[in-house]
């Protein structure tokens, strides 16, 4: 079952427990994603995992298929589709992860 969550509470939950909550936020945000859009192999630990193991680098490949997951979801719903890959590449980049989950979970939030 996929749930709107409040972007702010995620948002403050990662900051007070120094990321943890992040790492569930990242995982469970992920597998929301896969499922809208279709992909049941699009997962989230597979992703936290290969994070991992690349030291952070697989962040970018992550953050570039979420923007194309979401805006087929979105397609698929008759909504208006907004690919935001690029901006969600950029934002990790420069580290503003945590603004990529957030508006992601914006756009999840408006499918659900």
């Amino acid at each position: 079952m996929i749930s709107q969550r409040s972007v702010a509470f995620s948002i403050i939950l990662s900051l007070i427990t120094c990321g943890i909550y992040g790492i569930f936020w990242f995982i469970v945000l992920t597998n929301d994603v896969g499922k809208l859009s279709g992909d049941y192999t699009f997962t989230g630990g597979k992703h936290f995992l290969l994070t991992l193991i690349t030291c952070g680098i697989w962040s970018l490949v992550w953050a570039y298929q979420i923007g194309k997951h979401v805006a087929e979801a979105q397609r698929q719903r008759g909504q208006l589709v907004s690919d935001n890959s690029a901006l969600y590449v950029i934002l990790t980049i420069f580290s503003f992860g945590i603004v990529t989950y957030a508006l992601v979970q914006s756009d999840v939030n408006k499918m659900v």
